[in-house]
């Protein structure tokens, strides 16, 4: 305790102590404050990007999910082709046979 409190606490006896006691109570009370409203910010600032976050990996799924149906419709198509192919080609040989 600083000399100047107690100098004070010694003039003004309980009442100051109470007062002095209720001041710093009341400051540690407002630091307390502070910090709880400072962590509920950081805390919507996270929800934020975390919402950002979350719609860019929605978003990429979608345009994964597309892109592996065109894939799926090309090899398919690849395929049909390439068994066409064969049959017309051993459908030539026989004719030529």
């Amino acid at each position: 305790m600083p000399a100047d409190v107690a100098t004070m606490l010694a003039q003004f006896g309980m009442a100051g102590l109470i007062a002095w006691m209720w001041l710093t109570e009341r400051r540690a009370g407002l630091e307390r404050e502070r910090q709880i409203e400072e962590a509920h910010r950081r805390l919507c600032e996270s929800h934020e990007a975390m919402s950002i976050v979350v719609s860019v990996v929605e978003a990429n799924t979608r345009a994964m999910v597309s892109l592996e149906l065109a894939q799926r419709v090309l090899t398919d198509a690849l395929r049909a082709a390439a068994a066409q192919g064969v049959g017309e080609r051993s459908t030539e040989s026989r004719h030529a046979g």
